[in-house]
């Protein structure tokens, strides 16, 4: 057997215990097991997120699982493929963790597994990543997302400091997709119904129509990435938001695949920040 080499990311070995369907297009998926021991989260970030494992069409690996070992005896078009999202939950006492997923229909490769999944089912992960997390330094917070930012921004808003003044934007198709998040002091998300306007473009109204309180602004801007090059662009040069202030990110790209998406998504950044230096 292959020996699993020190730069093979560490798999986490899972099962379903519950699933949950929050509104009818998102699902929670909690997941269970003393394969979540070694599972380390940093306390200080809300946007966690782990790689969800899917096994190609057809194809069984070898046991033990062994990222390194498929590597080397599967050809490419055979190796597993994985999905990113946002740990809504953790509980390192119970080794249990929550996952939402968004669920349309067939389409896609997480959300048709969510939406079938069975308690006992095995779920290999890897991670965690994050890097987000409400600073009680900041003056005021800035949360803005559509969807696939929901988990992350609820989370959020679950930790903010004691007294944060907060404006939360979440867009969703339609008034059945919101949800009830506990959040501290009362604050809550202004929800935008998206109806058959183009994805993002309620909240890029928002956010520009915002008037913005005085003070250092902590900035979470996540989801589509047409919408977020937009905000991005709006915060660095007509806010003067700085730089590092800014958790900015494209999750996903309309009319592109997952995989399409992550292939090009660095070099997109890369040519956005680039504009935005040179404007």
């Amino acid at each position: 057997m292959a020996q699993q080499s020190a730069s093979t990311p560490k798999v986490h070995e899972a099962r379903v215990v519950r699933t949950e369907w929050i509104t009818p297009h998102m699902v929670r998926v909690v997941l269970a097991g003393e394969g979540l021991a070694d599972f380390r989260a940093a306390g200080e970030f809300t946007d966690h997120y782990v790689k969800v494992i899917f096994n190609a069409e057809g194809v069984t690996y070898p046991e033990p699982f062994d990222l390194s070992r498929i590597r080397e005896e599967f050809p490419r078009e055979q190796w597993p493929t994985n999905r990113t999202y946002t740990v809504r939950g953790w509980d390192p006492a119970a080794l249990e963790m929550a996952i939402d997923f968004v669920v349309h229909g067939d389409e896609g490769l997480a959300g048709p597994w969510a939406a079938r999944a069975e308690p006992g089912e095995t779920v290999r992960l890897l991670g965690p990543g994050g890097g987000y997390g409400p600073e009680a330094s900041a003056d005021w917070h800035l949360l803005v997302g559509d969807e696939s930012a929901l988990p992350a921004i609820a989370a959020s808003l679950e930790r903010m400091p004691e007294g944060a003044v907060v404006h939360a934007f979440v867009e969703v198709p339609g008034p059945g997709e919101e949800q009830k998040v506990a959040t501290p002091d009362g604050v809550g998300i202004t929800w935008l119904h998206r109806g058959a306007r183009p994805v993002g473009e309620a909240l890029v109204e928002a956010v520009r129509g915002l008037d913005f309180p005085p003070g250092d602004v902590q900035a979470f801007v996540h989801g589509e990435a047409g919408f977020v090059k937009e905000l991005r662009s709006h915060l660095r040069l007509e806010r003067q938001v700085p730089r590092e202030r800014l958790s900015i990110s494209g999750y996903w790209r309309l009319g592109k695949t997952d995989e399409a998406w992550r292939a090009v998504k660095r070099e997109w950044n890369e040519q956005v920040e680039r504009e935005q230096e040179s404007a």
